[in-house]
């Protein structure tokens, strides 16, 4: 049950309406922030008075201002909120659309659900919290197909460092030279076109300029 919530958003229109759809969930103990630093203040203050948070609302990105912060970005804030209070769950809502981005927040913050400022968003966060009460984690619908597209393929070091020089408009036949100043191994052309001809067949694509848009596109790269 989810009765006690914490925003952190630095823009006043979305933080005000954060608060309504929560107001509208019959959720009245409502706390806000501008800043990541008040929001850590507040989960610490909260915690020490034995009166948790249950959720945490917050943004990725905050816009930098003269009032100079410890903190600055939403992935920061999470770890600092959950070495506070391991158990604090946590929705994540922001502009943000890379696959990759979203997909990380799950792996490596361990987020409790992801909702994008776009059209329906007042629906979606009430879905969201929703799932997050009943501890499910909510991962939106239109994502789950593209997260089962990049899976086919595990992308390792190698891959990225490789697609990486390719996006930059290094040629293939010319990445083995890079390899070899960067003392990479293996730099041959011949792994290196392996490499490539694998991942392109386990995502479909016919050339190397479809895997470096589709990389782009998804954040790998």
């Amino acid at each position: 049950m989810i009765t006690k919530v914490l925003i952190a958003e630095d823009h006043e229109s979305a933080n005000i309406s954060v608060q309504k759809t929560l107001e509208e969930l019959n959720i009245t103990q409502i706390d806000y922030t501008y800043y990541c630093d008040d929001a850590v203040q507040k989960i610490q203050i909260a915690h020490q008075k034995n009166e948790p948070y249950d959720l945490l609302i917050s943004d990725l990105y905050f816009e930098e201002d003269e009032r100079i912060q410890r903190i600055s970005e939403g992935t920061d804030l999470i770890v600092a909120a959950r070495q506070v209070q391991p158990d604090l769950k946590v929705l994540v809502f922001s502009a943000e659309d890379k696959p990759a981005v979203i997909e990380s927040l799950f792996n490596n913050q361990d987020i409790d659900g992801y909702v994008r400022k776009a059209r329906n968003d007042a629906k979606e966060l009430k879905m969201a919290i929703e799932f997050i009460a009943n501890n499910q984690r909510y991962l939106p619908r239109h994502l789950v197909k593209q997260f089962k597209q990049k899976n086919t393929h595990e992308f390792t070091e190698f891959d990225i460092i490789i697609i990486s020089l390719m996006a930059r408009g290094i040629r293939q036949k010319d990445i083995p030279a890079h390899l070899k100043e960067k003392q990479i191994q293996p730099s041959g052309l011949s792994s290196i076109e392996k490499r490539l001809n694998r991942i392109k067949e386990a995502l479909d694509f016919s050339n190397n300029e479809q895997l470096v848009a589709y990389c782009k596109d998804m954040g790998i790269v």
